[in-house]
């Protein structure tokens, strides 16, 4: 039996030892220190090539990662202050927790940026259960609701980090304002390589990031309604194709609705859409967010079938679904399965949070983008070991569609790149903490 399990073990070394450097490669590893075997088997790409997992217990157990014990004192305090939509400011949140752990900082809540455009007024404590969040950092870093009385009434310093590029040393260049104000606030610099930190602070924003925060009791509650009221087995699909996407992206669209031309027109403000060459290199770098209709062209060459149950992951203001629904007629909506009531009192925030929680914990995810919700929806499902998580490639479509390809020779050519990128995972976030952290 034990030269069975070492044959085995053998196996799958000599399998990692082949993809090492693939995410089928750290996959596998990841399997083998969970005590779980994965292998591929063939299928129609609902189940996404079909990686599945099975228990053997048997299998190494966990590694663990030590890491040093909060010092003493502290070096002062820290608020992180988040801008954006809920995913961006919620990453940002999370790069921030470990960069305060960095500096020996104790670390106040966060402020959440109160914006018309996001349809916004709701703060951290309105979308996250603060004292759990208290509960579960302990021992990673020290966080506090109040500040002490003697600084209580100051505005915290304001660094700007926005601007740093390279190689940006936290220690090097805010320590000294930290020590010296004893109160500052950030906002994390998206250049800022989390590869270099110290395992103590990687372990604490892998703590904050896919332990900590778990939504308030009231919102989980409706999060859980929502997603007890999708059939199952189902896919969330994130599709992006509001007014304010495409002008943003400065991509052309023929054969629009007189309606949407018009949304996008009044969202476009200065920025006008690129032409001619330009607009062309444009598209097939893969700036361009695929339509509906190109989307239901893209899961059809995946072969996901039409019956499938979908949960459109979507914000408000899609346009052009008529071609989606009469094609993939089974689609889920937040404010068709929600009380009309409580749905109109959502805040921006509540909704991503709600589309958060369901992409989770769906059957299968798929995006037609890679903004900051997809990072952190593929990040934590890869955590979980949900691996059924696919991109949609905007690039290879703009590519393919150039060269004329068309129907059937159209569908193959989407099927073998897509099958070609999840083999290697490509744009898949898996999160830099594939351990359990212990202090």
């Amino acid at each position: 039996m034990e030269r069975q399990e070492d044959s085995r073990m053998a196996s799958l070394q000599m399998v990692v030892t082949r993809t090492s450097h693939s995410f089928l490669g750290r996959l596998f590893l990841y399997c083998v220190e969970k005590g779980i075997v994965c292998w591929l088997a063939g299928g129609s790409l609902f189940d996404f090539f079909s990686v599945r997992t099975f228990d053997q217990p048997s299998l190494q157990t966990p590694a663990l990662v030590f890491c040093s014990a909060l010092p003493d004192e502290s070096n002062g305090y820290i608020r992180i202050d988040c801008y954006g939509g809920l995913n961006q400011m919620r990453r940002d949140f999370c790069d921030g927790v470990g960069i305060a752990r960095l500096l020996n900082a104790t670390l106040i809540l966060p402020k959440f940026e109160v914006a018309a455009y996001w349809n916004e007024s709701s703060g951290f404590a309105d979308v996250f259960d603060v004292d759990y969040f208290i509960q579960k950092m302990s021992g990673f870093i020290k966080v506090v609701k109040d500040l002490p009385t003697d600084i209580a009434s100051k505005e915290p310093f304001r660094v700007d980090c926005s601007k740093r590029k390279g190689q940006f040393d936290y220690r090097e260049s805010i320590l000294p304002l930290l020590l010296e104000h004893r109160y500052i606030s950030f906002t994390p610099a998206m250049s800022q390589r989390r590869d270099r930190y110290p395992q103590y602070a990687k372990a604490t924003l892998c703590q904050a990031c896919y332990s900590a925060l778990r939504v308030t009791s009231s919102l989980e509650k409706k999060a859980i309604e929502l997603l007890d009221a999708i059939p199952k087995p189902f896919l969330s699909l994130h599709l992006r194709f509001e007014p304010d996407m495409v002008a943003y992206s400065r991509c052309e669209y023929p054969n629009l609705s007189l309606s949407s031309v018009a949304a996008i027109e009044a969202a476009q403000v200065d920025k006008k859409p690129w032409t001619g060459e330009l607009a062309q290199s444009w598209r097939k770098r893969g700036k361009c967010p695929l339509t509906p209709n190109e989307t239901v062209l893209v899961l059809q060459s995946l072969r996901i079938p039409t019956s499938t149950n979908i949960y459109l992951a979507a914000g408000d203001g899609l346009m052009e679904m008529e071609g989606f629904t009469s094609v993939y007629t089974k689609v889920f909506t937040k404010s068709a399965l929600l009380n009309h009531e409580d749905f109109t009192r959502m805040h921006g925030n509540t909704k991503a949070a709600l589309d958060y929680y369901v992409s989770i914990n769906s059957d299968a995810y798929v995006a037609t983008y890679f903004g900051n919700m997809d990072k952190m929806v593929a990040a934590m499902r890869a955590f979980k070991g949900m691996h059924k998580t696919l991109f949609l490639s905007r690039k290879a479509f703009a590519e393919l569609t150039s060269q004329g390809l068309q129907e059937e020779k159209l569908k193959k050519a989407l099927w073998e790149v897509h099958k070609n990128d999840f083999e290697i995972g490509r744009g898949s976030a898996l999160p830099g903490c594939f351990c359990e952290s212990k202090l």
